[in-house]
């Protein structure tokens, strides 16, 4: 039987300290991102979808928790300035990002600590009439740069890709670019779009992780495929 979780940690199940494939695959996941030649020097990370209710911000949060798990600095930033959830997932306000700029508000009052150990997260804040004006702004770009001064990782949150224009907008901003795709919902070609927009927009896709991949004797579902080249059947 699993153990019980408050209603805003339902979605961290790598706290859980059980065997499953799922938990499984997000270490390996995060074992890629540490020790692969292919990762090297990536410090920020921008994680989309192609479409909505994929899992990208349960994705996100877990990758989030698993690397401070390995005892790495990690810094969430939840850059989803329309449907925001990462304060949710973590019980914490909402009050973040847009704060820092619109308000000015300097970044050290609105970094927020959570139960896990070595991750803070910087809430999207209150939900602005222009996200993908504020989210190409100058101001975004020095945070960027400064909250990679304070963690080893800097994971970041947007809107799907094809949705709006937001994922596109920061994809050169970042190291490196994670797609989530939900296998049961979403057509190769619309996830090669989503893919191709990336590229497009100069960013570096570093692989794309398939969501709801049904395993065997298993109520959850993950896995993580990299790919370089055409997204494949």
């Amino acid at each position: 039987m699993r153990s019980r979780r408050s209603k805003q940690n339902q979605r961290l199940i790598v706290q859980e300290q059980v065997k499953s494939p799922v938990i499984e695959a997000y270490r390996t996941l995060r074992t890629k991102i540490l020790f692969s030649k292919t990762y090297s020097g990536v410090k920020s990370i921008l994680f989309t979808s192609t479409g909505s209710a994929e899992g990208k911000s349960t994705t996100i949060a877990n990758m989030a928790v698993v690397l401070a798990q390995a005892g790495k600095k990690v810094i969430l930033m939840d850059c989803d300035l329309r449907r925001p959830v990462q304060h949710l997932i973590f019980g914490k306000k909402n009050q973040g990002l847009t704060n820092f700029l619109v308000e000015d508000v300097a970044p050290e009052e609105l970094l927020q600590d959570t139960d896990i150990k070595n991750l803070r997260i910087l809430a999207s804040g209150p939900s602005p009439l222009n996200p993908s004006e504020l989210l190409g702004s100058e101001k975004l770009q020095e945070l960027f740069a400064y909250l990679k001064t304070q963690a080893d990782y800097l994971i970041i949150d947007v809107p799907p890709v094809i949705a709006v224009s937001d994922a596109c907008v920061l994809a050169s901003q970042v190291d490196g670019i994670f797609l989530v795709v939900n296998c049961g919902t979403i057509r190769r070609e619309m996830a090669q779009k989503a893919k191709d927009l990336l590229i497009e927009a100069d960013g570096r896709v570093l692989g794309v992780i398939l969501n709801r991949v049904e395993l065997e004797e298993e109520d959850d579902y993950y896995y993580y495929g990299s790919d370089s080249g055409e997204m494949r059947k």
